[in-house]
Formats: C-alpha cells, structure tokens, sequence
C-alpha cells in the first residue's frame, strides 16, 4: 500500500503561485498513474489533474486548465502541481492520490492534504 504525504500549501494573494508535492513510499511509484483532487469547505472532492506513469499524458479540470501544470520525478518518487494565477475559488485542501487515468476515479488511501488559502 502506497503512503503518500502532501505538502506546499499556504496562504498566497490572488494572482500568486503556489507548488505542492506529493511524495509517496511503500509501493511501485513509477507504475501509477496519479492525481491531484481538492475539497473546499462544505463541498464534495474533485478531481483537480491527473498524469500518467510516464508523464506522458495529463489532464485537467475545466476549472484549472491553462493555470495548473502537473508532472512527476519517478526517480523521486513525487507527484507536484504547479498552481498559478490562483483564484479565491482555489481555496481548498489539496490531495494526491493513485488514480485510474481515464475515468480520474482514484484509489487506495488518501494523505492528510495540505491546505491552500487564495485571498482576494
């Protein structure tokens, strides 16, 4: 089972940037396609990116695209979102997890997120 351990977050201004990481142990990182999701207070999880094992392939939420940039470093064994021109609509908790890549329906567990705060 892949641990993972989300972090980067923090308070930025609108218009600001921010980069996550989410660095996994525990299974065969380079093997997984995976994902970035978001919860907002009192909103349900969605799917924020997603990239293949390889990096050969990404895809992003309506919402994010042209804004975030996923990649990976297998050799690292992290996942990273790359966030710019944040909006106050991108306030949320930020999670990494294993995903299928063409449904973006993810798998196994979840780390505890790391918390992104967008002021106007």
């Amino acid at each position: 089972q892949v641990q993972l351990v989300e972090s980067g977050g923090g308070l930025v201004q609108a218009g600001g940037s921010l980069r996550l990481s989410c660095a996994a142990s525990g299974g065969t990182f380079s093997s997984y396609s995976m994902g970035w999701f978001r919860q907002a207070s009192g909103k349900e999880r969605e799917f924020v990116a997603g990239i293949t094992w390889n990096g050969g392939s990404t895809s992003y939420a309506d919402s994010v695209k042209g804004r975030f940039t996923i990649s990976r470093d297998n050799t690292k064994n992290t996942v990273y979102l790359q966030m710019n021109s944040l909006k106050p609509e991108d306030t949320a908790v930020y999670y990494c997890a294993r995903i299928f890549y063409e449904s973006r329906a993810p798998m196994g567990s979840w780390g505890r997120g790391t918390q992104v705060t967008v002021s106007s």
